[in-house]
């Protein structure tokens, strides 16, 4: 039984699934907006926060924590040089979930997920 267990499982096991958010992750990043599934929105976004959070630091130790997170060079370049300059005066809700339609092939419904 799932009693009190918060993560969502998404079809998948441990490593496959976290290695599809952290990818998830940097594509949020880099092209500030992503469509997907709505649980996978939701299980993606408090990465993201954490992330820009981390990166708000602005020193070594900060891009070396996104290193270990982040799969691609470039998704750190954006958090450090760009995204943590736009949210230094806010505190958390640095990203936003759209409801969209249905997909056509499975019925799943749609999100999309923005930075702010």
């Amino acid at each position: 039984m799932r009693h009190r267990q918060s993560n969502k499982i998404l079809g998948r096991t441990k490593q496959p699934r976290e290695m599809m958010l952290r990818n998830l992750a940097a594509s949020i990043i880099i092209y500030e907006k992503v469509k997907t599934t709505q649980s996978k929105a939701k299980a993606v976004r408090p990465l993201v926060e954490k992330l820009i959070t981390v990166s708000k630091q602005n020193d070594l130790t900060a891009r070396r924590k996104l290193a270990r997170l982040l799969p691609q060079p470039l998704a750190i370049k954006k958090l450090m040089e760009t995204i943590n300059k736009r949210y230094l005066d806010r505190s958390s809700g640095y990203t936003k979930i759209v409801k969209l339609n249905r997909r056509a092939g499975d019925s799943a419904v749609l999100a999309q997920i923005e930075l702010v």
